[in-house]
């Protein structure tokens, strides 16, 4: 029986039930030094003292290190634009300043204190302030033209004093559209930051010996981590080696080096291994949050209600420094559509540096506060027109042929429709909208998403003893994409149980490149590869055993852990056997494989600055959403929640409803209860006490349709899962809101008091 689509356990379940997995932040080495950081107090500012003398003399202390002793390097995901440590100026609050190694982290943390800095402080850019672009703003890097693009300066990207990134497209044609125009609608969406808040705190154990760097850590995307290492410490990339460890959640938020390039330094700077752990305060004011943003859109319609043309402007919090955001301040162009059809679509987007903690990856990058936009002004130009709202959105529903604003062709486009009707098939909108009471509403929504593509590899070798290991980077913070779907794709082809495949944890000295946990990558491409490898070592296996057997090898099966002529059952031996018979006659059985999504046809005249420009290997969805809103209290209370999701193939269904009942879980949050709000630049919430995150009784049982439309290049025909469903739940949850307080939400988190406010312009 194939293990493909059943609900096999993860394999990692018991040892992490138990509390015998082994997470960055439990991992020691005997010798280890504790690091504690100065962190800046302030948003903005130049640093006038700096006085360490007093904490280098303190009980335990064996180093201390400020910005006078960093290498003169600068690092940075796709711009080289930040420092170890703030250099003259702070851009942020919680920005390194200094570091203190000493034999205990009590020791450490006393040294810190003893530091004596100086800081006169600065006003600090805000988004407002940034997006104003008035030439008085001060600048956050008053230095930022000197700064180089990781790839070279060929391929500079546009950016300007405080803007980080541009990308705008500009078709012919928009403004004429708008001027002869029968109505124009025009919204706003305000979205403030989100926190992954994961359960476990950044964390790295560094060492140096030899002339290289080992660092341990707990990070979705090792070799982007030991990339930055390297350039932090002005070294090549293979002076650095990265071993990964069991991840306790990231989201997104572990995707780039934190205390990992100081960890190193302060290794080397000691010539102890060194371990450097944020506390929970640390974590939040620093994290790599989903940015703040401001959305602007209007359509032009015509007599008949066609969506002539639109434009969206949509502003987005860098924070002090870029990481990926530079990339994602393209997504803007490719959902400025929404999924309908739409006229010629003018799109400007901007990343704009301010002095607040840098913004970075969250699961649904982008795309929680776009469709929360886009959805939200479909259901106002339905309230315009006085039409149906599921009715206007399936009547211009994208379909097979369409393209996205990229130029890129839609050729499966039509699972939509299928979405929809499958949507309705378990929740109907005319019976689901009839039961409604006074103070209920309900919203729907579809979006497009795609699976991340870049390279990723898989070694798998047979074992002397039957069993399989599997080599690769690819590693598993949560979503079971390793612990499950790479697992059972690979125990699939050899037949066995899937307790019989090992997988090692990421080693950049030991397994092959891959591009991280990140956009529901790892099962497509990762699957992909691990199963192309383990093609070949059945390969391998079936001449050898056809020998053993006198047989031809592509008459021969594997199942149940052992290699057999098919319709024979007498004549059968078992994969250990084989795969030790192999090892003493042609040697070790192994194979390696490697894929990376191929490339999509898009316009590259499109858009100016369109870093991120494509959206392949696409999934389809739809959402809908039941709420209650409490007239006295203006708490909100989703009901019901159902997804319909597009996953090429099902793989693993538990670990399928696990990821998309975990994201609507955190949209929730998003939409309702969670948000880093900002006060002259600060955050005002800084514990977990304080940062409101939704109980279990807060979040429905998803109802789930699972659509499988296989892709070809897929393990399987599978397709990402972990991130798609986050990316609807603030347009539908927002949309129900409105419906039931009759009046537009134009903010997330959706407050009580909004909700209030609301009801009272009834």
């Amino acid at each position: 029986m194939s293990l493909i689509g059943a609900p096999v356990i993860r394999t990692d379940a018991v040892a992490k039930v138990r509390g015998e997995s082994i997470y960055g932040v439990d991992y020691v080495v005997p010798g280890m030094l504790h690091g504690c950081l100065l962190r800046s107090p302030v948003p903005a500012g130049m640093i006038t003292r700096l006085d360490t003398s007093a904490a280098a003399a303190m009980p335990g202390v064996h180093a201390v290190c400020t910005s006078a002793d960093q290498p003169d390097t600068r690092a940075g995901w796709v711009l080289c634009e930040q420092r170890m440590f703030a250099t003259g100026r702070v851009r942020y609050e919680g920005e390194p300043v200094a570091v203190v190694v000493a034999d205990s982290p009590k020791q450490a943390a006393a040294a810190i204190a003893a530091i004596d800095l100086e800081i006169d402080e600065a006003p600090g850019v805000d988004l407002a302030s940034a997006m104003a672009e008035d030439p008085e703003t001060p600048l956050v890097h008053p230095e930022w033209k000197s700064y180089q693009p990781v790839a070279g300066p060929e391929m500079d990207h546009p950016r300007r004093r405080n803007v980080a990134a541009e990308m705008t497209s500009e078709p012919e044609g928009v403004e004429a559209l708008f001027a002869e125009a029968a109505l124009v609608v025009e919204d706003q969406l305000v979205s403030d930051r989100q926190y992954q808040a994961y359960i476990e705190p950044k964390s790295a154990v560094a060492l140096f010996a030899e002339g290289r760097y080992t660092v341990h850590t707990a990070v979705q995307y090792p070799f982007n981590v030991r990339d930055r290492v390297a350039q932090f410490l002005g070294v090549r990339s293979s002076d650095v080696r990265v071993i990964g460890h069991t991840i306790g959640g990231a989201f997104g938020g572990k995707l780039d080096a934190a205390l990992e390039p100081i960890a190193a330094f302060m290794a080397q700077q000691t010539g102890r291994p060194v371990r450097l752990v944020n506390n929970r305060t640390e974590d939040l004011l620093t994290c790599p949050s989903r940015e703040n943003a401001v959305v602007r859109i209007r359509t032009a319609l015509d007599a008949e209600g066609n969506m002539i043309a639109r434009e969206l402007l949509c502003d987005m919090d860098n924070g002090a420094y870029s990481a990926e955001s530079i990339w994602l301040a393209s997504i803007p162009l490719h959902l400025a559509k929404g999924v309908y059809q739409v006229g010629p679509t003018r799109v400007v987007s901007r990343l704009h540096y301010t002095n607040t903690a840098p913004t970075g990856a969250f699961r649904g990058v982008g795309g929680t506060y776009l469709y929360a936009a886009v959805e939200r002004h479909m259901d106002s130009i339905a309230d315009a027109l006085g039409v149906d709202r599921r009715n206007y959105r399936l009547d211009h529903l994208l379909v097979d042929g369409d393209t996205l604003l990229n130029g890129q062709v839609l050729d499966d486009a039509s699972v939509l429709g299928e979405a929809f009707d499958r949507l309705e098939e378990i929740a109907p909108w005319a019976e689901v909208n009839a039961s409604k009471g006074p103070y209920q509403g309900v919203g729907l929504g579809g979006c497009l998403w795609l699976t991340n593509p870049m390279p990723g590899q898989a070694t798998v070798k047979a074992n002397e003893d039957g069993t399989i290991s599997v080599i690769t980077s690819a590693t598993d913070n949560g979503s079971g994409a390793v612990t499950m779907g790479i697992t059972q794709i690979v125990a699939d082809e050899f037949g066995v149980d899937p307790t019989d495949i090992h997988i090692t944890a990421p080693d950049t000295d030991v397994t092959g490149y891959d591009a991280g946990s990140q956009g529901s990558r790892t099962t497509h491409i990762v699957g992909r590869a691990a199963r192309d490898a383990s093609l070949e070592v059945k390969r391998q296996l079936a001449d050898v055993a056809a020998g053993m057997l006198e047989a031809n090898p592509t008459d021969l099966e594997f199942t149940n852990g052992t290699v057999g002529v098919v319709g024979a059952p007498g004549s059968r031996v078992s994969l250990a056997e084989v795969a030790a018979a192999g090892t003493w006659t042609v040697g070790p059985i192994a194979a390696t494989g490697s894929y990376t999504t191929p490339p999509v046809e898009f316009d590259p005249g499109c858009a100016n600055g369109l870093l991120f420009p494509t959206m392949p290997t696409l999934t389809y969805h739809a959402h809908m959403a039941v709420v209650e809103v409490d007239p006295v209290t203006g708490e909100v209370t989703v009901q019901r929640y159902v997804v319909v999701q597009d996953v090429g193939r099902v793989i693993n269904p538990t670990g399928v409803r696990g990821q998309i009942q975990g994201g609507v879980a955190q949209g929730i949050g998003h939409t309702l209860y969670e948000s880093l709000r900002i006060k002259d630049c600060r955050y005002l919430e800084r514990t977990l006490e304080t940062y409101r995150l939704p109980l279990a009784v807060d979040i429905p049982t998803v109802e789930l349709i699972t659509l499988e439309h296989p892709d070809s290049e897929g393990p399987h025909g599978a397709k990402g899962v972990g991130e798609p469903p986050i990316s609807l739940v603030s347009a539908v949850v927002a949309n129900a809101v409105s419906d039931a307080t009759g009046s537009p939400v134009e903010r997330i988190p959706i407050t009580p008091e909004d909700v209030l406010d609301a009801l009272d312009r009834r």
